[in-house]
């Protein structure tokens, strides 16, 4: 052996040995004081967390206002995942990047899908494809009910000696939402269904339009994968003319550019269109925000509704 090579196997011997301690430091730093929770999305931990409350850690791969449809997971997401005592994650192809990962998973790990007991007839199909449905079934809070449900079942199975406190919370919360879905009702029926078109970002809005008997447009598709074409736009731009919709809605996850585009599309049309406001969509905000938890987001958006379009 040259010494050439002497010094490459050199280096790559203490290359791999601080790759172990580095390791070895990290999974030290992850040892657990109680178990814990993986939550894929921000809305998730928000049910994890009014059910558990402080008995469980919760860990949310994907933070406030990331979006689940294009995120994909980073080398420190892979400890996190493989420690995790429960993951729950949307299901529905949300998280288009890691569904195969939680799939697998599921052969060796408490992997639960929090749509799987919603009843296949509740759910919107994607246009075109009989077995794909829209993801973003939290905007429809009877439906949302099902994943509080599914969770609360789930960790009563993996932690019995707190099935009462669970239970208790669990169906507390339950009438939260409950309370909520009535307190949005009236909030829109204030709109005259004429005026009750929300326009956004993406199509994420859909089971929100269902419930409140509300006309929705998404520039792009139910991922934000998905491109607006110019004839989309221009379309858009001419439905608001002939309308005279009075305001359009960016959201908190997605550039707004698409957005801003039909703002001055339509101003170069002649008319005016505003923007009514930011909506919450894929992800929940940072504390003490508007929008840091789900029944929060929830008003803010009914709000935000109210407030541009009457």
């Amino acid at each position: 052996m040259s010494f050439q090579e002497q010094v490459i196997l050199y280096l790559c011997i203490i290359i791999s040995l601080v790759g172990l301690i580095e390791y070895k430091l990290t999974i030290e730093q992850h040892v657990k004081t109680k178990p814990y929770i993986l939550c894929s999305t921000t809305i998730i931990a928000d049910i994890v967390k009014n059910i558990c409350n402080d008995s469980l850690d919760i860990i949310c791969l994907m933070g406030p206002g990331i979006d689940p449809h294009v995120y994909k997971p980073v080398e420190s997401d892979l400890l996190k995942i493989a420690s995790a005592d429960i993951i729950f994650y949307n299901g529905l192809h949300l998280e288009a990047k890691m569904a195969d990962l939680f799939a697998h998973l599921a052969q060796r790990q408490t992997t639960v899908a929090v749509t799987c007991n919603i009843p296949r007839t509740m759910l919107l199909q994607v246009d075109g494809h009989d077995n794909i449905f829209d993801p973003h079934v939290w905007f429809d809070i009877n439906l949302w009910i099902y994943a509080v449900q599914i969770i609360t079942t789930s960790l009563i199975t993996k932690f019995p000696e707190h099935a009462d406190e669970y239970q208790k919370n669990s169906t507390n919360y339950i009438k939260q939402l409950a309370d909520l879905l009535a307190q949005t009702h009236i909030m829109m029926a204030k709109i005259p269904k004429e005026k009750r078109i929300i326009i956004s970002g993406h199509d994420a809005f859909s089971y929100f339009g269902r419930l409140y008997d509300c006309t929705v447009i998404g520039l792009q598709g139910i991922s934000t994968e998905s491109s607006p074409g110019a004839y989309d736009i221009a379309q858009i731009i001419q439905l608001i003319c002939d309308q005279n919709i009075p305001a359009i809605f960016i959201e908190s996850s997605i550039p707004i550019k698409n957005i801003i585009a039909i703002q001055q599309g339509v101003a170069a049309a002649g008319k005016q269109v505003a923007i009514g406001g930011q909506l919450y969509s894929d992800a929940l905000d940072i504390p003490k925000s508007a929008g840091d938890s789900y029944i929060k987001m929830i008003i803010h958006n009914v709000q935000t509704i109210a407030d541009a379009l009457l």
